[in-house]
């Protein structure tokens, strides 16, 4: 166990070490497609006015893809389920119902994430890089909506649709690319909590499969936040890796260093 921590904490400050290095001239060709919710979209909370204008958030995917000089298409949506990933239609936590009528995305697209998606693919054939960070909105619908809150039944049943789900977008991504596809796990927002954990570690358990079935790979967020966040004792919110409300506590996004904990993660995904 002393040795895995050894080698995880090492990988971290590798990451971290190619974080603030300049770009590889060799690697600046290529576009990157980042898909998902929130987190990839690097949304902020009680941003006001910022949120006219996209530019003004920026996550894991816009660091990995400055380090690594590739073009960035952030298609991602704060709010998207896997559900409403393949349909507009389908229940939403707050993209399709909420933030993509007020507020613009990274690209403007019409129909579905999806669909951006395959076109973006059939047009960009240079692609070297897809990410997805996709599943959480899922489970906090199930929580709002089900009478046992998600702890029980609804939450097995919860997570064979979003397995079901994921298949179907990951079908959709390989008919058209077949290069690096990478899942970016999701973190606890406390890893002294076991049932928080427990409950983390079920979802990205059920994405891996499923992303591992269409030859991605993971980059372990989970991990990432554990390590920088035991400096605190294990909580991401006292290591500044969650975003700070001003009335205490934290939001369940990443801060700047939460992303720059995540980017690192991207970039030894295997």
């Amino acid at each position: 166990m002393l040795r895995r921590i050894f080698v995880m904490v090492a990988a971290v400050v590798a990451a971290s070490a190619l974080l603030t290095a300049p770009a590889d001239a060799s690697s600046r060709h290529g576009g990157y497609l980042a898909l998902g919710d929130s987190v990839a979209f690097g949304y902020r909370p009680d941003a006001g006015a910022a949120y006219l204008n996209a530019a003004n958030f920026s996550g894991y995917a816009e660091k990995y893809a400055s380090l690594r000089g590739l073009r960035l298409a952030n298609a991602s949506c704060p709010g998207e389920t896997t559900g409403s990933l393949l349909a507009v239609t389908a229940p939403s936590n707050g993209c399709e119902n909420g933030y993509r009528l007020a507020f613009p995305l990274h690209v403007a697209y019409a129909g579905s994430q999806i669909d951006y998606a395959v076109q973006y693919l059939r047009t960009h054939r240079d692609t070297r890089l897809v990410t997805l960070t996709i599943g959480a909105n899922d489970l906090f619908l199930c929580r709002d909506t089900t009478p046992d809150h998600c702890t029980g039944a609804s939450f097995t049943a919860a997570l064979n649709q979003v397995s079901r789900n994921l298949a179907a977008i990951l079908s959709a991504v390989r008919a058209h690319y077949r290069g690096d596809l990478v899942l970016v796990s999701y973190y606890s927002l406390d890893y002294r909590d076991p049932a928080q954990v427990a409950q983390v570690k079920a979802i990205d358990a059920a994405l891996t499969q499923v992303t591992r079935r269409y030859h991605g790979r993971i980059a372990d967020g989970f991990t990432a936040f554990f390590l920088a966040s035991l400096r605190a004792g294990g909580d991401p919110c006292a290591a500044g890796l969650l975003i700070k409300l001003p009335t205490g506590g934290c939001d369940v996004h990443p801060s700047a260093a939460g992303h720059r904990a995540l980017t690192a993660a991207l970039a030894f995904a295997r």
